[in-house]
């Protein structure tokens, strides 16, 4: 359960969306926070009115010298940290046929691994401290594929799998998981961060390549207010039972539901060939 004496917040990717609007958030409640950002001049603004609660550091989640840095002045700085919110990450468009190696790969660093060794590092004074929030920023995408977010969407079941597991082995320490899985939001997702093949492929221009179009026609225009995701994000950590999951926007829950909906109908329609995979009773 997160301390909420005072707590600290660790938060990746702050240079915009939802780290930012946390970081803004956070320090408005007067808890303190550690923002970071590849270049932390792009943070420096938070800081200010809040010299003694705040801390910009340089953070690339896929640089484990920085990881292991802003964890130690995180700890010189404030003693403890209450609330890692994991939110670097990025997306890339292309059909699987069309995803290039290098890039797929270096999604996957920032997107996975990166949030996995900012936990692993995070891990030991949560421990220590027997209490801790850890938040994931998932998306539905996690939940829920479509075409020319294939690759997206692996990074994301990654995280949704990695983070149940983890919840699993740290709720009997006193540290929670929170998986937030967001639908469309206003941030730069779809627009300054996104990266794309640039190998487009005529047969699937009605899925994927039509997916890419609306993807950054889309752009500036989607129902999420991050502001309102941050304040859902910070109402759920505050719960004395946060969820495992916190969809945000309509439009998650609405493909979540479609999602259950899609797994029951082959659940159902298969179930006599799935029974029939097992010994017979008494063999």
């Amino acid at each position: 359960m997160m301390n909420r004496d005072n707590p600290v917040w660790l938060i990746t990717g702050c240079s915009g969306g939802f780290g930012r609007e946390l970081a803004k958030q956070v320090l408005a409640r007067g808890w303190r926070a550690v923002v970071t950002a590849r270049h932390s001049a792009t943070v420096a603004d938070l800081l200010e009115g809040h010299p003694d609660r705040a801390l910009a550091l340089d953070l690339d989640v896929t640089d484990r010298r920085q990881i292991d840095h802003a964890v130690t002045q995180t700890l010189r700085c404030f003693g403890r940290i209450d609330v890692l919110v994991n939110n670097a990450g990025y997306g890339y468009l292309a059909a699987i046929e069309e995803g290039e190696d290098d890039a797929v790969r270096a999604m996957f660093e920032t997107n996975v691994f990166g949030l996995v060794d900012m936990t692993k590092a995070v891990l030991p004074a949560m421990r220590e401290q027997r209490s801790g929030l850890v938040i994931n920023i998932s998306s539905i995408g996690g939940l829920r594929s479509a075409p020319a977010i294939g690759y997206y969407n692996g990074t994301k079941y990654a995280v949704e799998g990695i983070s149940e597991a983890l919840s699993y082995e740290l709720k009997p320490l006193g540290i929670d998981v929170l998986i937030v899985e967001p639908s469309g939001f206003r941030t730069n997702w779809a627009g300054a961060s996104l990266k794309q093949s640039a190998t487009h492929i005529d047969d699937y221009a009605d899925t994927a390549g039509a997916r890419r179009r609306q993807t950054m026609g889309r752009s500036g225009h989607q129902p999420g207010d991050p502001v309102r995701g941050a304040q859902a994000i910070i109402e759920a950590a505050l719960s004395d039972t946060p969820p495992l999951r916190l969809l945000l926007g309509k439009d998650a829950l609405d493909l979540a539901h479609k999602k259950l909906e899609m797994l029951r109908n082959d659940f159902d329609a298969w179930e006599r060939v799935t029974l029939g995979a097992d010994f017979p009773p008494g063999e």
